[in-house]
Formats: C-alpha cells, sequence, structure tokens
C-alpha cells in the first residue's frame, strides 16, 4: 500500500454526525510502551526522538486534516509558547502534508479546524496564529473551575464548554457538548488522560497507534492511559494493521487501528 493517502482514504469525516460525533485518537509508542519519557535534568516530558518518522508524522497529519475539531489542552499551549513543541494545529503547514490543505477543500471542510482548549486551570495562552487566523475557538473545563478565570475567557470572545462535575473535562459530558455544537468528527490530541475518561465514558471512536519496533526503557515514563484501572472499558478490537518495514533508524513500526468493544458486543466472537 502507498503511506500517501493510507488514513485519509478512511473518509472519517463522513462516519460522525451533528449529535453523535466520530471520536478519534492516536499515539506513537515503543514496543515497551513508552509514549513519552522525562528529562532528569527539567522533568518536562516529551516523544522520544527514537520512536519517531517521517511516515508516522504523514499519518499523523492525514488523521488531522479529517477533523472538523480539533481536541487540545492547556499544558501543549503552554509548551508551544514556551517553544518547547511544535504547532501541530495548523492544516497544510509542514512540508510532507501541504497538500492536505487542498484535501481538505475538495472534502468540504473548513481550512482549518475548530480548536477545543481541555483545561481545569483555564491557565494557558492561545497562540498568535490562531486569533490571526480568526479559528474558532471554545475551551472546555469542569463546573468547579475558577469564576473569574470563566469570565476572563468569555470577555476575550472565547465561549466555555462545561464537560464535568471536578475541575477538568470528562470524556462523554465534552462530546455531547461538542455534539451539540454541530461537530463530526473530533480529533483528540490531548494525552493519556483524556484517553482514559474517553474509554471510561465509552465516548471514543476509533484508536490508532503507531509502534515502534524498539524498546526505550527509562525510569520515568508515560503510557497511553492513567488513573484507575480500565477494566472491561478498556478492552479494544485491532480492526487493521499495516508494517512499515523501512523505518524509522532501520527497526520497522506497525500502523494499528483499534476499536473499542462497547459492552452489547463482549461476549461476541469476532475475526
Amino acid at each position: 500500500m502507498a503511506l500517501a493517502g493510507l488514513y485519509a482514504a478512511e473518509a472519517l469525516h463522513t462516519l460522525g454526525r451533528a449529535g453523535a460525533p466520530f471520536v478519534y485518537a492516536s499515539f506513537v509508542g515503543s514496543l515497551d510502551g513508552r509514549i513519552a519519557v522525562s528529562d532528569p535534568a527539567s522533568g518536562a516530558s516529551h516523544l522520544p526522538v527514537e520512536i519517531t518518522s517521517e511516515n508516522d508524522f504523514r499519518l499523523f497529519l492525514e488523521l488531522q486534516a479529517q477533523a472538523d475539531c480539533l481536541v487540545t489542552h492547556g499544558g501543549y499551549l503552554r509548551d508551544l509558547a514556551a517553544g518547547r513543541l511544535d504547532d501541530v494545529l495548523r492544516i497544510g503547514t509542514h512540508a510532507v502534508g501541504r497538500d492536505l490543505a487542498r484535501w481538505r477543500q475538495e472534502n468540504g471542510l473548513s481550512a482549518q479546524p475548530a480548536i477545543v482548549i481541555a483545561s481545569a486551570s483555564l491557565d494557558f495562552p492561545v497562540p498568535e496564529s490562531v486569533i490571526r487566523e480568526k479559528r474558532r475557538v471554545l475551551v472546555a473545563t469542569g463546573r468547579q473551575a475558577t469564576p473569574e478565570r470563566v469570565d476572563a475567557l468569555k470577555a476575550r470572545g472565547f465561549p466555555v464548554i462545561v464537560a464535568g462535575e471536578g475541575n477538568g473535562v470528562e470524556g462523554a459530558p465534552l462530546v455531547r457538548e461538542l455534539g451539540a455544537l454541530g461537530f463530526r468528527s473530533v480529533y483528540l490530541l490531548t494525552g493519556p488522560r483524556m484517553l482514559s475518561t474517553m474509554l471510561r465514558g465509552g465516548a471514543l471512536s476509533r484508536l490508532y497507534l503507531t509502534i515502534t519496533h524498539r524498546v526505550v526503557g527509562g525510569d520515568d515514563f508515560h503510557t497511553m492511559a492513567t488513573g484507575a484501572r480500565l477494566e472491561g472499558a478498556g478492552r479494544l478490537r485491532l480492526s487493521s494493521l499495516y508494517c512499515d518495514a523501512a523505518g524509522p533508524d532501520g527497526t520497522g513500526q506497525w500502523f494499528a487501528r483499534f476499536e473499542p468493544v462497547r459492552p452489547e458486543r463482549q461476549g461476541q466472537a469476532g475475526p
């Protein structure tokens, strides 16, 4: 199979509808489950460079291009402002994905997806590029969020969605709110905490996982999920698997797709 177009051909933007959006997430990890490691000096977490590849990044951009809504978080925006992370919120600005801006236009999508910022603290900067381009930006938080910060965001023109009874955002309430706003395809760029709450709430539609054929090791690391054990909510079924034998660094990688197993399907046999 040709790599370019592999995930775009899945037409994720057509699988959801207003009121019931298609919600998907992606991760890249090592054989020993590392999705991020911590720098001993600064304590900051980052993706291990040895599990990254241009091919994986191309597929990431294809997933991003199919969303009418990107969900990010305050931590990413703070790291972006500090220069610790690259901007991955804009379609068609990276060399390996410049064609995807045209792909969105040809498939009836807006030039850029809306951005939803999930945050408990409501302490984050909004990127200047987002403001300059007049992107649609919403903020999601919990019911117990600081009222003064909620009011300050509203005063700046950013609608605030209540999606959780505590301080933080919960998956199922967030999806309900986004569905009510008419979003049909929602891509999670949020990390382990959001993946966990989406699975617990039965709100995730699909998970994409790149597994680099490399053992990273290390004592301070992150995996795909966090918090209490997921038990039955963590069951997923493999629905497609591709092998890229060429990279990265001569090791190879798998591109895997998983569908959550809904409670009514747990007793059924599958292929």
